[in-house]
């Protein structure tokens, strides 16, 4: 799956202890969204320690695939290519550290993780979420980077946004994003989440990422695709809801207003989002 493609830096690689090896896997390689030095720091052994403490300490847990997992693989790779050393950190965390944001909103409260100051992924927790909370002294807290699975309940009776973005993989997976299809996503993204804002790295970034490279791309398939993106939407949407007929509207608009001829993209995010709101009505329909 391509989504954003990785990126290293085009100079000469900084020099580490051991070695600065030009195949090391960076955090730019990791978090394709970090800038400037930190993008061209090797992972060490010890920054993922750092991050997977702060998560257990705020969220109770170790985070099945966030920030702290993907920080581990790739430190665990830095550290067989002699990279790095076992107790090896980062002036990134060492110095600068690992910090915790946390922000209200309707029924629970955002949490933001960040190294050196550059967000690396987010969680949205629930007010009753049996989890810890907290800061670590010197290493803050934890985030989520990309999934649900422990943020909103959800009705599983009824179709999610998140789910009718996996139809559209299925259905249209093949088809190039464009940017009708990254407006109908971020308005879908903001939907299911109820934040105003784009997620770091979630799927409206990934999209509109997607499709502003694909416009500059001379070939098809060089072009990331809506299965791309889309795949597992429910794991990397830090919240879901089922879809109901204002969503479908509000999607449907926003993919509409972005495409030259104003019409919806067969089996796309619209129209998805359309068939699940239809499910759901009929459903609640039956029900009674």
């Amino acid at each position: 799956m391509s989504q954003e493609q990785p990126r290293r830096p085009s100079g000469q690689p900084q020099q580490q202890a051991a070695g600065g090896e030009q195949g090391a896997v960076r955090y730019g390689d990791v978090f394709p969204k970090v800038s400037g030095g930190l993008a061209e720091k090797p992972v060490a052994p010890q920054d993922a320690a750092t991050m997977q403490s702060a998560e257990s300490l705020v969220l109770g847990q170790t985070l099945r695939g966030g920030p702290g997992a993907a920080m581990q693989s790739a430190a665990t790779a830095n550290e067989r290519m002699g990279v790095v050393g076992h107790d090896q950190a980062t002036d990134a965390t060492a110095v600068q550290g690992v910090t915790v944001s946390e922000t209200r909103v309707p029924g629970g409260r955002l949490v933001t993780e960040f190294v050196a100051g550059q967000a690396v992924g987010q969680y949205l927790a629930r007010d009753d979420d049996a989890t810890t909370g907290g800061r670590g002294a010197g290493s803050g807290g934890a985030a989520r980077g990309g999934g649900g699975a422990a943020g909103m309940m959800v009705d599983n009776t009824k179709v999610t946004i998140g789910e009718a973005l996996e139809a559209t993989a299925l259905a249209a997976g093949d088809e190039p994003v464009e940017r009708s299809d990254a407006a109908a996503i971020q308005a879908a993204e903001a939907r299911a989440t109820g934040l105003d804002a784009n997620v770091p790295g979630g799927l409206a970034a990934q999209a509109q990422s997607a499709a502003a490279a694909n416009a500059w791309a001379a070939r098809d398939q060089d072009k990331t695709t809506l299965g791309d993106v889309l795949a597992d939407a429910t794991a990397k949407l830090v919240g879901d809801k089922p879809v109901e007929s204002a969503d479908a509207l509000r999607v449907a608009g926003a993919e509409n207003r972005n495409k030259g001829d104003g019409t919806a993209r067969p089996g796309g995010v619209a129209a998805s989002l359309a068939a699940a709101a239809r499910l759901n009505r009929d459903e609640a329909v039956w029900d009674q």
